[in-house]
């Protein structure tokens, strides 16, 4: 018989955790579901939205209930690799080149505003996101075992945006949207900041996670049980994307794992060791919309990445 995890005490805290979150960004309850799913899953996050819809702030939030090292970095246009990597600098006392870390050292490193900065400082990021590693003037220096890089960006269209490269984009395991509140939820952050508007400084947070906590619960996530049709399901999906006719560059099998890693920590986020073809449908759009590019007629009749993911879902059956 196969051994089952026991979720409850994992269940609680992931519980509390989201409501804490939902007291204080109000109203996107989907997207922060979506940024813990990619924590726990070990991958990185693109959170795409206007100003103003809380996006620093739930990754601020999120990393102080967490109890992890965190850090920021502003992406502007002047904006060099070794302002983001770190620099080496000689030391008179010493005689020697002293390495002074840049803000890439930390267990959750945000980067507001990621596609503001130009193609060779978002080449930057490259080796640390996908190795866990920097390379400075030939000396390796490794990253700690939690590190999770959460990336914010205008949408394109607004000015002085450079596009990321297709290449940065598949190493984000998902890219959130996150939209507007509705009028209920924008009336809720109204009555919060007249009530006390310093809540958005988060100085009263506490974490609710330790970091060994955290650790263990993504050893839990392998130990999550797919059946092997879901597997099947998976590589169906990813598979729609190469063949179908509004898709110009389909997903690669980077995604098909991504999909199984992601809809693995859905399911330990809701409370199960089993995962269930639903997980899989809620983590696919967010993992699939960044990876792929659109033919031309399929921009011009109006269909978006996300549009056509859930057209290309739906065509291939869902396992029973």
């Amino acid at each position: 018989m196969e051994q089952r995890t026991d979720l409850t005490a994992f269940s609680e805290k992931m519980q509390l955790l989201r409501d804490r979150i939902s007291q204080i960004v109000i109203g996107q309850d989907a997207a922060v579901d979506l940024v813990l799913t990619c924590i726990l899953a070990d991958g990185h996050v693109l959170i795409e939205g206007v100003p103003g819809v809380a996006k620093t702030l739930l990754a601020r939030l999120v990393s102080r209930l967490t109890d992890l090292h965190f850090s920021r970095v502003q992406f502007t246009p002047d904006l060099m690799p070794s302002d983001v990597l770190g620099t080496t600098v000689f030391n008179v006392k010493t005689s020697e080149f002293d390495f002074h870390k840049g803000p890439v050292f930390a267990d959750m490193v945000l980067v507001d505003e990621i596609n503001r900065a130009p193609a060779k400082t978002q080449a930057a990021l490259f080796e640390v996101m996908e190795e866990r590693q920097v390379t400075i003037d030939g000396v390796t220096r490794r990253m700690d075992d939690i590190y999770t890089i959460i990336a914010t960006q205008n949408p394109v269209e607004q000015e002085g945006t450079y596009k990321l490269p297709e290449a940065q984009l598949d190493r984000f395991l998902m890219k959130i949207d996150m939209v507007y509140p509705s009028a209920d939820d924008e009336t809720a952050i109204l009555e919060r900041h007249h009530a006390n508007a310093a809540f958005v400084r988060l100085d009263d947070v506490a974490p609710v996670i330790s970091r060994s906590e955290l650790l263990q619960l993504r050893d839990m996530v392998g130990s999550v049980v797919v059946d092997s049709s879901l597997l099947q399901y998976i590589v169906q999906i990813v598979r729609q994307t190469r063949t179908s006719r509004a898709v110009f560059l389909g997903a690669s099998p980077r995604a098909s794992v991504s999909m199984l890693r992601a809809s693995k920590a859905y399911a330990m986020l809701c409370g199960r060791d089993f995962v269930t073809p639903e997980d899989i449908k809620t983590v696919a759009p967010p993992i699939l919309s960044h990876r792929l590019i659109l033919t031309a007629e399929a921009e011009m009749e109006g269909y978006s990445p996300v549009k056509v993911v859930q057209k290309l879902m739906d065509k291939v059956e869902v396992p029973k």
